[in-house]
């Protein structure tokens, strides 16, 4: 990504940054969210010389504190990011006696993507590391 990328809410930006900097993480590129003179929000590098010394958004390291109100905003949004519209219609093509039943019984649904990313043989950077490396790496 050499130009910049404008949205103009705020938290799309934050997200965006962080999908940004884990789809370049093998390349060390780190991105960022500032907002401009205009009022919208560039994401870019915070190198970016025109940026240097300015102070970007805080970007979250997990979102694990993710609330109804955010995963609201995520589902009604007319244009999603990429990353969250993927989960969304994850969850969405479900059969709703199999969404309660993940809920009622706990099922280990962060254990079932391990299991999944394990038997694809690849590290996680998705590089090709064979299937029982993969099996070290996931099912831990």
């Amino acid at each position: 990504m050499t130009h910049l990328i404008r949205k103009k809410n705020r938290q799309k930006a934050i997200d965006f940054a962080v999908w940004q900097n884990f789809t370049h993480r093998l390349e060390g590129k780190q991105f960022g969210a500032i907002q401009s003179v205009e009022g919208d929000f560039i994401i870019t590098s915070p190198s970016h010389p025109s940026f240097i010394g300015e102070e970007f958004e805080i970007l979250p390291t997990d979102y694990s504190n993710m609330g109804f109100k955010e995963i609201g905003a995520v589902f009604t949004d007319i244009e999603p990011l990429a990353h969250f519209e993927q989960i969304k219609r994850m969850v969405s093509v479900m059969d709703g006696e199999v969404l309660q039943f993940i809920l009622k019984y706990n099922v280990p649904l962060e254990k079932f993507i391990r299991y999944e990313l394990a038997s694809r043989g690849y590290d996680e950077n998705h590089l090709w590391c064979g299937f029982e490396k993969a099996e070290e790496i996931w099912l831990k």
